[in-house]
C-alpha cells in the first residue's frame, strides 16, 4: 500500500506540479492509511494468536472429552464387575448359611443323641445306686465323660491271692447283673488291677496274668447271672494303671480292686449317628 501511494506521488510531481496544500492532503492521507494498516496488522496478529490459543484449548478439551469417556466406560465396566461380584457374594453366602444351618442342624441331632445317652447312663447311675447300695465304703459308683463306673474294692470279691470270687461279690455282682440286662444296649468291661507285689502262683505267671483271671472269673459270675456274653469283656491291667503310689499296705490295698465300667455299645453308637446323618441327607433332599 506504501509503495502505490509513492508510486502515485511520483507519477503527479512527474507529469506536473502540486501545491503545498495538496502534498500535504496527500502526506496526512498516506498517514492515515499508514496507521490503518498497522492497527489491521496488530488486529490481524492478535487474532492469530487467540486463533492458536483456542485451538490449544480445543485440542485440550478434546483430550479431557476423551479422558472422560474412558473413565465412564472403565465405570460402565466396573459396574458390570461389581454387580456380577455382587451375584456370586450373594449366591456364595446364601450357600454358605444354608451350609452353616446345615451343620447346626447335624450338631443339634448329634447333641440331642448324646443328651439321650446322658440321660440313660444317670438312669443306670440311680438303678445301681439303688441297687448295689451307696453305704458301702468298699463300692464306688461314679460318672466321668458320660461313663459310669463301678470299682469294688479286692477285699470284697477275692481272698489274698486268689481269683476265686467270694459268696458276697456274688451278691453284689447279682445287683449290677439287674441293672446291667436292664440296657441291652450298653456294654460292661471288667477291669481287674493289682498292687505291685511280684506275683506267681503255677499256673500263673505274674500280675498280668491274675489280674486277667479275676477278670475273666467276675465275668463268668456275670454270665451266671444271665447278663448276655455278647455285653461282657474282660481286661487285666496288672499293677500298671494305679489310683495310688504303692509305697504302703493301706495304697496297695486301695489299688487292688476290680472296675466294671459301664458304657454305650460303640458300634451302635456310630450306628445311631450315622443313621441321623442319613435322615438329615433325607430331609435335604
Amino acid at each position: 500500500m506504501k509503495k502505490l501511494i509513492l508510486l502515485g506521488l511520483t507519477a503527479v510531481l512527474a507529469f506536473g506540479c502540486v501545491s503545498k496544500k495538496q502534498y500535504a492532503e496527500l502526506e496526512a492521507k498516506q498517514k492515515e492509511t499508514q496507521d490503518l494498516l498497522n492497527t489491521a496488522t496488530v488486529k490481524l496478529n492478535a487474532c492469530l494468536s487467540d486463533q492458536a490459543a483456542s485451538q490449544a484449548r480445543l485440542e485440550g478439551l478434546r483430550e479431557q472429552l476423551a479422558d472422560l469417556r474412558k473413565t465412564n466406560q472403565d465405570l460402565i465396566d466396573t459396574k458390570g464387575n461389581l454387580t456380577t461380584l455382587t451375584k456370586k457374594g450373594a449366591d456364595n453366602l446364601e450357600k454358605s448359611l444354608e451350609s452353616l444351618k446345615e451343620k447346626d442342624l447335624k450338631i443339634s441331632r448329634l447333641q440331642d443323641a448324646l443328651n439321650k445317652k446322658d440321660s440313660v447312663t444317670l438312669a443306670i447311675v440311680s438303678s445301681l445306686k439303688k441297687e448295689v447300695g451307696i453305704n458301702d465304703p468298699d463300692i464306688e459308683i461314679n460318672v466321668e465323660k458320660g461313663v459310669v463306673f463301678i470299682s469294688i474294692a479286692d477285699k470284697l470279691l477275692f481272698t489274698s491271692g486268689s481269683y476265686n470270687v467270694t459268696s458276697r461279690a456274688k451278691e453284689v455282682l447279682g445287683k449290677v447283673a439287674k441293672v446291667i440286662n436292664s440296657k441291652p444296649n450298653f456294654e460292661a468291661m471288667v477291669e481287674a488291677h493289682t498292687d505291685n507285689v511280684p506275683y506267681s502262683k503255677p499256673p500263673l505267671l505274674d500280675n498280668w496274668d491274675l489280674s486277667v483271671k479275676r477278670a475273666t472269673s467276675v465275668v463268668r459270675v456275670l454270665e451266671d447271672l444271665e447278663v448276655n456274653p455278647q455285653q461282657l469283656i474282660a481286661a487285666g491291667r496288672s499293677y500298671h494303671v494305679p489310683l495310688v503310689e504303692n509305697d504302703t499296705a493301706e495304697n496297695r490295698a486301695k489299688n487292688r480292686r476290680t472296675r466294671i465300667v459301664v458304657l454305650p455299645k460303640i458300634d451302635q453308637f456310630y450306628a445311631m449317628i450315622e443313621e441321623e446323618m442319613k435322615n438329615l441327607s433325607g430331609e435335604g433332599n
